[in-house]
């Protein structure tokens, strides 16, 4: 359990989330979440659901699928990223399925509860948090962005008339 601790805080200290953190704080912010793992094909967060936690990747990947039936994969998101943040903050109904991609994929959960201690009692660490969760929402739009693109270059090839 300690060197498990130990090893999550030198891969956090490694992060964009925490490059402005001390390793103390690292720790601290560890202490919060609570380390989860899927295999693949599980579902981590359901369309429908309001975000109740955060999760950041520590190992493996998930995608983002949209639609019930026929999954259509609108996000891949890989270990370093946080995902989870627009319902979470915004606490609408999520709009896409969150799934593992690989066997033993590892999450940092952050629920709302801890989150909100977290605010009061480090709100230095909760500001990183924010900071990173902006970060990785443009990491998303970005990547549908040019995903829609390139889609539409296929639809409608420059000087076709």
């Amino acid at each position: 359990m300690v060197t498990e601790k130990i090893d999550l805080a030198q891969f956090m200290n490694q992060q964009y989330l925490c490059e402005s953190l001390t390793i103390k704080e690292v720790t601290t912010l560890i202490e919060y979440t609570e380390l989860v793992t899927y295999n693949k094909g599980e579902v981590i967060a359901d369309i429908g659901e309001v975000g109740e936690a955060l999760y950041f990747v520590i190992e493996g990947e998930s995608a983002l699928f949209a639609g019930d039936n026929s999954e259509q994969q609108v996000g891949l998101i890989k270990a370093g990223e946080l995902m989870g943040e627009m319902s979470f903050f915004d606490r609408k109904l999520r709009s896409v399925r969150a799934k593992a991609l690989k066997d033993g994929t590892q999450l940092l959960k952050l629920s709302r509860a801890m989150y909100k201690r977290l605010r009061v009692e480090h709100p230095y660490i909760a500001v990183n948090l924010l900071e990173h969760a902006i970060i990785c929402l443009d990491h998303l739009y970005r990547q549908v962005s040019r995903d829609v693109s390139t889609l539409s270059s296929y639809f409608y090839a420059p000087g076709k008339k």
